[in-house]
């Protein structure tokens, strides 16, 4: 008993000493399973491998005095290459199973239940897409002429999928910078809707949102909801100062499940990002994230009460005619939503009758794109989905706005991006749009800028020229120009085009002759003239002002020593390489790579010198002390070479 507790000692120590050794010469930390598993095949392999191989002409005799030292010399060599052999397996480990690869043990068992619905809701997505034909898709073998069939499978399958899935082809179908038209007509049918869920399971969650019994805030809730979609549903009420009020709810699960849907989105987005060349070029994970991003604030009802605040405090900077909903924080929280009710009908339904109110249809519609452009160019916080369900004509003849979960956001950067673009394209100015793409949007590393000019200038020559009878089509041949060139608009961007598509059916209902290109033109014009007032000239030249006045304050001083540095003839300039203390990181890591990749090759070829030299002094019976040199030389050239692939591997995994 005293010697197997003895041995198992011996065996810990050995091993600790193994792994620490291996770990320090490596220069890398690895798990501690991971080390006991190598330290104790290394010490295996030492005692019951190498040192029988070695020591074999001492089996059945003892060394002599003479031989002692060589004797002693193997042993050491001997226990040298019990950690050098850890070294390998944990190298060719790590190349073959990288670091985090494999979950730890102690989180295999963490949210298991979680792991189960997210792996059974992944597979019922596959079912699917299975299921309409879209695997090919997944795989990149997506074929042409078979986009009409593909957009009918892709829309059905959304549609099957859920909320999360609706909502992700509702935004692709204005997504005309990436999608053919097919699929933007396809994914336009979809719908959000869903069956309501009982009153008696919304009065409790609307209770716990404001506090108190629902009939102490409430005089009349109707619990029969007056619209249902998959995330919320909306119910209408009075409160007890006689105020009208819409109650908007959040379904029960809803964050879980669009949690659950975006996590496989995502996936979804890194395999197409992966396996096909039009993933990547399309920049899928990009709008997985930007997808994920909205929705999760249309989630939060919070973000939606924010929302309106804000709107709310721009209309009122510029005495906008258009009214946006009055939220009641106090009575809301991130699952339900009170806010004033407008009184007045949809604007769409009502198109027929504006005349008997007095209204003439295209100054409504003109009206309503004014609006929504003042909120992208003006206050930079717009609405994202102007649909016809979120606009009504209000009883006093005003145009209301609803349902402020989703909106675009533009600094002042992007907004005079924006607005130049919009000049270019006025002034027919193919180079002056050109930059403008280029400045606003990722610039693509090879970017053709005479040939996207020369297509630019087509383009406006074509559907801009004087007689032309421009339209909204125009657009899908200008994002196919962007397209080709392999520019990608920021989501900013994108949210504008989206919410200016969205719009313009709502535009053509209310007036079948409405002339959006000349409208915004006009509106444009007014902007502009807006703009140059004095008023708004002297507010324009006291920010740049004051951006400029720090700057300014210095310049004297500046210029005065640059003058003296000059004349006295000390005025140099310095030019420093590698200022940024990553860039230094990275070159001394390479030249530690290569430093230890030559003494390892030198060192290796001396050994393989020196272990076939024949005669020389000997050692023991069987080894020269050539050979023990030669050895001993081959286990350090075996450690540098280890340590420059270890390197590589841990750091191609963190790149990853």
């Amino acid at each position: 008993m005293t010697e197997l507790v003895l041995s198992l000692f011996a065996l810990a120590v050995t091993t600790a000493a193994v792994g620490y050794v291996a770990t320090r010469l490596l220069d890398v930390r690895y798990t501690v399973w991971r080390l006991i598993v190598v330290s104790v095949c290394g010490y295996t392999g030492i005692q019951y491998g190498l040192i029988p191989a070695l020591l074999s002409p001492y089996k059945n005799r003892e060394p002599t005095p003479e031989e002692l030292p060589g004797v002693f010399a193997l042993w050491m060599l001997v226990f040298v290459c019990s950690p050098v052999i850890a070294m390998i397996m944990l190298v060719i480990w790590e190349a073959v199973v990288p670091t985090g690869a494999v979950p730890p043990a102690r989180t295999w068992f963490k949210g298991l239940r979680a792991r189960i619905r997210r792996t059974r809701r992944y597979l019922q997505i596959l079912a699917i897409a299975g299921r309409h034909g879209l695997i090919g898709l997944l795989r990149g073998r997506r074929q042409a002429g078979q986009d009409a069939e593909m957009a009918r499978a892709l829309r059905r399958a959304l549609d099957d999928a859920g909320v999360t899935f609706v909502k992700l082809g509702q935004i692709l179908s204005t997504r005309r910078d990436l999608l053919p038209a097919v699929y933007l007509a396809e994914f336009a049918k979809l719908q959000d809707q869903a069956a309501p869920i009982p009153g008696s399971s919304v009065i409790p969650l609307v209770e716990a949102a404001i506090g108190a019994p629902i009939d102490e805030v409430f005089a009349r809730f109707d619990a029969e909801p007056v619209a249902a979609a998959s995330i919320a549903q909306v119910h209408t009420a009075v409160l007890r100062g006689g105020e009208a009020v819409v109650v908007k709810v959040r379904r029960p699960g809803a964050e879980q499940t669009v949690e659950r849907d975006l996590d496989i989105i995502r996936r979804l987005a890194r395999t197409l990002d992966r396996h096909t060349s039009w993933g990547r070029s399309m920049d899928v994970l990009g709008l997985a994230d930007g997808f994920a991003e909205a929705l999760r604030e249309e989630v939060d009802f919070t973000v939606e009460a924010r929302n309106l605040a804000q709107v709310a405090a721009a209309h009122a900077r510029r005495r906008a005619e258009v009214v946006v909903p009055t939220p009641h924080t106090d009575l809301s929280d991130e699952r339900v939503l009170v806010m004033e009710r407008l009184a007045g009908v949809p604007l769409v339904s009502a198109a027929e009758g504006l005349g008997e109110r007095g209204l003439e249809p295209r100054a409504v519609a003109a009206a309503l794109l004014r609006e929504i452009l003042d909120e992208v160019m003006v206050d930079g916080i717009f609405h994202a989905d102007p649909h016809p369900g979120n606009l009504m004509l209000l009883d006093d003849g005003r145009i209301g706005l609803i349902d402020y979960g989703s909106v675009g956001r533009l600094d002042r950067e992007l907004r005079a991006s924006f607005e130049a673009l919009l000049q270019a394209v006025d002034r027919q100015d193919g180079p002056a749009m050109a930059d403008a793409l280029v400045g606003v949007s990722t610039r693509p590393d090879e970017l053709d800028q005479v040939s996207l000019e020369r297509a630019l200038g087509s383009f406006m020559t074509r559907h801009l020229s004087p007689g032309a009878a421009p339209d909204l089509r125009m657009f899908n041949e200008l994002f196919r120009i962007i397209a080709k060139h392999r520019i990608t608009i920021p989501p900013e961007l994108a949210a504008v085009f989206r919410a200016l598509a969205t719009l313009e059916g709502c535009l053509t209902a209310i007036d079948p002759d409405f002339d959006l290109i000349a409208e915004a033109r006009a509106a444009g014009e007014g902007h502009v003239e807006r703009r140059l007032r004095p008023g708004a000239v002297q507010e324009m030249v006291m920010e740049e002002l004051t951006d400029l006045m720090p700057v300014l304050r210095k310049l004297p001083r500046r210029l005065d020593r640059l003058a003296d540095a000059a004349e006295s003839g000390r005025l140099s300039a310095n030019l420093r390489l590698f200022a940024k203390a990553e860039d230094r990181r990275v070159i001394t890591a390479w030249l530690h790579q290569i430093l230890l990749t030559v003494l390892a090759a030198a060192s290796g070829l001396m050994a393989v010198m020196l272990i076939g030299i024949e005669g020389g002094p000997e050692l023991t019976a069987e080894i020269g002390l050539y050979q023990f040199f030669g050895l001993s030389l081959l286990l350090v050239a075996s450690v540098m070479a280890l340590r420059v692939l270890a390197d590589i591997f841990t750091r191609s995994d963190r790149r990853d």
